[in-house]
């Protein structure tokens, strides 16, 4: 048995995980699946059935991101936050999906000879599959990011990429000096992509946006030019963005109808510190 990093989703108690369940002294009980993620999101709290990414979606971030398209990021984000750590830092990384950012800091830390704890919370089980997987160092569980199964100022580090900013939460868990890397797409991300899925495609947009509790450090942009070079490739991409759910028939066609595709990726990493 082991001290978890999560709390009880019910009382707040801590967990001890088990071989195969976490346990609180109150006695609620968590079973921890067969991947090795644990179940914290209670039946009260769930929007739909099997709330998150579905299994489609799931597959297509799983593979494309397992192809090293986006590893320029990856790379920026560990050079972020290992010299902002200390020997044996705390970190969660909420709306992991899938855990390649999740695992590549994880063990990135670990390269640097330091002693990190890391947890990663989705709401999407059938994503979690895959990232309990990618990194048996790391807890992982379906938790909601507006209800964080994590105890006050407990977190050295927190990451937010692409999902949902509960920002209070995040001001809870975080504790005082502690860093939030808040990930969000630069104003050309996939621009090219964006051109032939809509006749008049529009910049994302780019701000600076302060939030109570915390101090900007820095706004770290990365910028690459990436070649997709099949289309397996090109229809997870595609998969794994918002455009999915709203792009006309015509652009579907039209980008599914592509053999490679060359894009910009734009990333801008908002890096804050928890004051207090």
């Amino acid at each position: 048995m082991q001290d978890s990093l999560f709390r009880c989703p019910l009382c707040a108690k801590p967990l001890r995980r088990e071989e195969h369940a976490c346990r609180c002294p109150v006695g609620h009980s968590f079973d921890i699946a067969r991947e090795g993620y644990t179940y914290l999101l209670p039946a009260n709290r769930k929007h739909s059935a099997a709330p998150g990414d579905d299994r489609e979606m799931a597959a297509a971030r799983r593979d494309f991101l397992s192809r090293g398209y986006y590893e320029p990021l990856l790379n920026t984000l560990c050079s972020e936050i290992l010299p902002r750590c200390g020997d044996a830092p705390t970190l969660l990384d909420s709306g992991c999906g899938e855990g390649y950012y999740t695992a590549g800091i994880y063990q990135a830390l670990q390269a640097a000879g330091k002693q990190p704890r890391m947890a990663g919370i989705d709401i999407s089980k059938f994503i979690l599959r895959s990232a309990a997987k990618r990194e048996r160092g790391v807890e992982f569980a379906v938790a909601s990011a507006y209800r964080l199964p994590l105890a006050d100022a407990s977190v050295d580090v927190l990451l937010n990429c692409f999902s949902p900013l509960a920002i209070e939460e995040f001001r809870r868990v975080l504790r005082p000096g502690g860093h939030f890397l808040y990930v969000v797409p630069g104003a050309e991300h996939l621009w090219e992509m964006k051109a032939i899925l809509y006749d008049r495609p529009y910049p994302n947009e780019e701000r600076e946006t302060p939030y109570e509790g915390f101090r900007y450090e820095a706004i770290v942009p990365v910028d690459e030019t990436i070649t997709l070079q099949n289309r397996e490739d090109i229809r997870n991409l595609f998969r794994m963005t918002p455009y999915a759910w709203k792009t006309p028939r015509e652009g579907k066609e039209r980008l599914a109808a592509r053999e490679t595709l060359t894009t910009r990726i734009s990333f801008r990493i908002h890096i804050f510190r928890r004051e207090g």
